[in-house]
């Protein structure tokens, strides 16, 4: 088994790519070892002194580690225990993880969270997949778009600059309600 690793615009955040699905679809986030009791995959990593995030894509694993480590001295074990785990043909998820959208709106606003879901499916969470994370819809209220940042979006230098030039502009040119972007935990 061969496995890639891509840098990401956030520099504690590395992407790893096992040649193969790893959800498939949809994606899981963990930011410490209690969120990973239903990843076998999340626990073993977060075994690994050092790595404080865990996200899983549909191809691909983003880990983050704390400033105090080193990716020369995290990479060899973070790759052993993939690799361990795919090897083994062991699970990812014990459970279905959802599809990553929270649901948060008002059910006057149907028709505008609809369009945002869609644009955000279509336009934004490929795109930023391939930078190793993931942006989810958490709410829409007067006028006001609630965003998760996740992977290594989540603590990313650049994450503002992309929420409010990139996808707030997006979302009001297509659709007029929309007045603002805003991240949320």
């Amino acid at each position: 088994m061969f496995i890639q690793t891509e840098q990401t615009p956030n520099p504690a955040t590395l992407k790893f790519l096992p040649g193969r699905d790893v959800l498939g679809r949809g994606t899981a986030d963990f930011t410490g070892r209690e969120d990973a009791a239903r990843s076998p995959l999340a626990q073993r990593l977060f075994e690994i002194e050092g790595v404080v995030g865990v996200f899983l894509g549909a191809d691909f694993i983003t880990i983050t580690k704390t400033d105090a480590r080193d990716w020369f001295l995290l990479k060899p074990s973070i790759l052993g225990v993939i690799m361990e785990h795919f090897t083994a043909d062991r699970p990812v998820l014990l459970e279905d993880g959802g599809d990553g959208h929270a649901a948060a709106a008002n059910a006057d606003d149907e028709e505008i969270v609809e369009q945002i879901k869609e644009l955000l499916d279509t336009r934004v969470r490929p795109s930023v997949a391939q930078d190793g994370g993931d942006i989810t819809f958490q709410g829409f209220e007067r006028g006001v778009v609630y965003l998760a940042m996740k992977g290594a979006c989540s603590g990313c230098p650049s994450s503002t600059a992309t929420l409010k030039h990139g996808i707030e502009n997006m979302l009001r040119h297509y659709i007029p309600e929309v007045v603002e972007v805003r991240s949320v935990q």
